[in-house]
């Protein structure tokens, strides 16, 4: 291994390497086949998003949180046609101008629109056609009235009670895509909202960035199954949980590999098969410095591994490992289950978005927070990016306050108490009551 052994780096240099990490290749997980990737297909994307092979899985129900590897190209008009966007009459707006309750414009009724048929009538002046919403206007039609302004006189007539503008209520041909242009730009996070675009334009296998799948391991003879009775000294499995939870919210794919002794050649071998078969390795336990730590040298014995840092200037979490073994990164995280969900929230969430195409991935401006004043006096040392777990307190017509919940990075207590936390940058010696503070708050992003 290129030993760099306790090379500790800042937050900021830690994430700048981690962003030289490419996004994981394109899949089509709803086109129903696994085969390769067109040329044609191949020949559009970046190099940085060289394809893998597609898979066949899910649907379009299942591209909530995917980033498109692919620009998704416009193969119609949507609308197709100028459709109605209310019930009432398609009509001529100049037929109805300075129409008023006082003074009406009467209409001639010439029929009523199917919406499922495009009329095969032309407007002319003085005249109507009843529509509903949805339908496809009528050559000569270039608004509609809604059916509260008119008033039925029988006999096939109406008064309109008030003018429209052109175009008033309807749905423009085209307005929502236009055949032949750009409507989703590679890179973009599919909310269920693009998804409903994809849907209307009939895109059902659309290329997006694959989902990383991450090896979760946790390390510790003193740990037994979440299930089990843990005799004196030995405590119950949290991180194994906890990370695959994590790793689900963070949209990557976690697989849980069990329980790893402290013995060197268990643990090597639990790293191998976990490089064999995932993008990212996680495991917690054995990061900091002691004589039964063994990743550093469970990572000596892997050839071509390449240690990029050995602590980082963050509490809680510093004696965090990253590792690279060929395009793959193993990542040794606390064991104190505090220090390794502090750790998942601020840096391993972010890299595995970033892995799956997310463009903002380390943007914290980005992350979901929320304004609250500082409850009470805070102490930190500076040298180092403090994440204070804070509880929110509702306070009427005022800002929340955030109130620290102090306690041991092997507490739970502090974590199922807190919403979510305040970044102290390195260069800060604490802060004082009623600062103003962003809570990064834990919840899906």
């Amino acid at each position: 291994m290129q030993q760099r052994f306790f090379r500790v780096l800042t937050v900021s240099e830690l994430v700048a390497l981690l962003r030289t990490c490419a996004p994981l290749g394109a899949e089509c997980p709803t086109a129903g086949r696994s085969d390769s990737l067109p040329i044609e297909d191949a020949a559009s994307l970046d190099s940085s998003d060289a394809p893998t092979s597609l898979e066949s899985s899910g649907s379009l129900d299942s591209l909530d949180g995917r980033v498109l590897a692919k620009a998704v190209v416009a193969r119609e008009n949507l609308p197709a046609t100028h459709r109605a966007a209310m019930d009432g009459y398609a009509v001529r707006a100049a037929d109805l101008f300075g129409a008023s309750e006082g003074s009406p414009a009467y209409l001639d009724v010439v029929g009523h629109s199917a919406i499922d048929a495009r009329p095969d009538v032309t407007l002319g002046p003085g005249q109507c056609l009843g529509i509903v919403t949805g339908g496809t206007l009528p050559e000569g039609a270039d608004a509609v009235l809604m059916v509260e302004y008119a008033h039925d006189l029988g006999g096939g007539a109406i008064e309109a009670h008030r003018p429209v503008a052109p175009w008033e209520n309807v749905m423009l041909r085209a307005e929502d895509a236009e055949e032949g242009r750009v409507v989703l730009p590679a890179g973009t996070l599919l909310r269920p909202q693009e998804v409903g675009l994809l849907a209307a334009l009939g895109e059902t296998a659309p290329l997006v960035h694959r989902r990383p799948r991450v090896a979760v391991i946790s390390t510790g003879d003193e740990l037994v199954p979440a299930d089990a009775t843990p005799r004196d000294g030995q405590i119950r499995d949290v991180n194994t949980h906890t990370l695959a939870c994590l790793v689900r919210r963070a949209g990557a794919v976690p697989r849980c590999m069990g329980l790893v002794p402290d013995v060197l050649p268990a643990l090597e071998a639990a790293l191998r098969q976990g490089l064999e078969t995932a993008d990212v390795v996680l495991l917690s336990g054995g990061s900091s410095v002691g004589v039964r730590d063994l990743t550093v040298a469970a990572l000596e014995r892997i050839e071509g591994a390449e240690l990029l840092c050995h602590g980082v200037a963050i509490s809680p979490g510093k004696p965090l490992i990253v590792a690279r073994v060929g395009e793959k990164l193993v990542w040794g995280l606390p064991g104190q289950v505090t220090s390794a969900q502090v750790v998942m929230h601020v840096l391993g969430m972010p890299f595995l978005r970033h892995l799956a195409g997310w463009q903002d991935a380390f943007d914290m401006s980005r992350w979901p927070s929320r304004r609250a004043v500082l409850a009470r006096n805070t102490a930190t040392r500076q040298g180092r990016e403090d994440y204070i777990r804070v509880r929110l307190d509702p306070r009427p017509d005022d800002l929340p306050e955030a109130v620290p919940l102090f306690g041991k990075s092997g507490l739970l207590k502090t974590l199922v108490g807190s919403d979510g936390v305040v970044r102290i940058p390195a260069e800060v010696e604490g802060l004082e009551r009623g600062a103003l503070v962003d809570v990064l708050l834990f919840g899906e992003r």
